[in-house]
């Protein structure tokens, strides 16, 4: 399995980072190393002193497909879920400014946080709120209509230069509100106010 995650894909978290608003899918990958799921604790990385949260809609993919149209994509999926991004911002940064992929930054153990995944059912996939506690206080309220790129429309771009395979997680970007966890914080992601990730960062 892989993890595909779309960078930018909320504008305001774009501006934020003073990055410019993308006109395609920002893509990069991460290894099935980098998961931690059932709600264990997250340890900060030792080559860091910068690690910063991005709460996100997670997609599983749920069969085999290549090159998808965007009016099929919605039969790939049925069940969703909650996960951080965890990035190391200060190697990240440092990384950018050579010109130099973000792999280091994004894609080191651990750094895809996946929570417990729930059926659609019917929901509107482009109409769903989400938000991330730090401590108990609200740091990031997300809503999928604010995405750049639409999930079907993420997942026909992606299609078009992976062959997508049943267990494939795409993590389809943050917004804005992104900032840095210390030892001890707590965090919690609710979906349509379903508690769906609790951990702590050690």
């Amino acid at each position: 399995m892989k993890i595909i995650c779309i960078g930018r894909n909320y504008g305001l978290h774009a501006k934020e980072l003073g990055n410019d608003i993308p006109d395609k899918p920002v893509i990069f990958c991460k290894p099935d190393t980098a998961i931690l799921k059932n709600n264990e604790d997250f340890y900060l990385p030792p080559f860091s002193n910068d690690v910063h949260y991005e709460a996100e809609l997670v997609i599983k993919i749920d069969k085999i497909g290549k090159t998808i149209a965007p009016q099929f994509a919605s039969k790939y999926y049925t069940q969703i879920s909650l996960g951080i991004d965890f990035t190391a911002r200060d190697l990240q940064s440092d990384l950018k400014s050579k010109g130099l992929p973000w792999e280091l930054a994004k894609a080191f153990d651990n750094s895809a946080v996946i929570g417990q995944f729930v059926p659609l059912n019917n929901k509107n996939i482009q109409d769903l709120h989400f938000t991330l506690e730090k401590n108990g206080e609200t740091v990031q309220v997300g809503h999928t209509a604010d995405m750049l790129f639409k999930v079907d429309e993420i997942i026909s771009f992606v299609s078009a230069y992976f062959t997508l395979k049943t267990g494939d997680l795409i993590f389809t970007g943050t917004p804005a509100g992104v900032g840095k966890v210390s030892a001890g914080d707590r965090l919690i992601a609710k979906l349509e106010g379903e508690e769906l990730l609790n951990f702590e960062v050690k």
